[in-house]
């Protein structure tokens, strides 16, 4: 291994957050964003359903896909990004698809996942 390789992997194993709970694909998530409004930061939520996950070490994404007045919104969050202050995972879908893209073509009750019933972990705050 080069040198530039071994100070890339240690550059990335100091970002990669290790107390992260484990999204998958298929979780209904609410995703606190820092926002910067000119001196002042606040923590926007972001609530949706996971609907990718690119697996990628550090730059790994998550898609989350929510329903606002009628218009599907996506957003990709990067998981490991310091603007990510919270990430809460509020309830468990069971699904037989790695990509949930077809959820883009539903509308109302046809949107929803058959849920799996088990203990959810807490709340995960970015500690800065």
């Amino acid at each position: 291994m080069t040198k530039l390789q071994q100070l890339v992997q240690t550059i990335q194993s100091e970002i990669v957050k290790t107390e992260l709970p484990d999204i998958r694909v298929g979780d209904l998530v609410r995703i606190g964003v820092s926002i910067q409004e000119g001196n002042k930061q606040r923590v926007q939520p972001f609530e949706g359903t996971v609907i990718a996950k690119h697996q990628a070490g550090v730059n790994t994404t998550v898609t989350v896909r929510k329903t606002l007045q009628g218009v599907g919104v996506e957003r990709v969050f990067p998981v490991y990004a310091p603007c990510i202050a919270n990430v809460q995972i509020l309830r468990r879908a069971q699904v037989s698809r790695s990509k949930l893209y077809y959820l883009r073509n539903r509308t109302g009750k046809a949107t929803r996942l058959k849920e799996k019933f088990e203990t959810l972990p807490n709340v995960w705050v970015n500690q800065k």
